[in-house]
């Protein structure tokens, strides 16, 4: 199986918006802050589970 890569222009959003979406939810004390997690880690293990899908993201 091969392990699709985020490409490198993406990867900073991923882990800007991810960072954003967390700190928007503890601020105003909304528990889907969770939801940020999810680009957060992929920008930052540089691995996208929708890219095995949409095969859009390969490096």
């Amino acid at each position: 199986m091969n392990i699709m890569k985020i490409r490198a222009v993406c990867r900073p959003i991923r882990i800007t918006l991810g960072l954003a979406l967390i700190a928007t939810g503890i601020f105003t004390g909304n528990p889907w802050f969770f939801l940020g997690a999810v680009p957060l880690v992929a920008g930052l293990v540089n691995f996208c589970p929708l890219c095995i899908i949409t095969k859009k993201c390969d490096v």
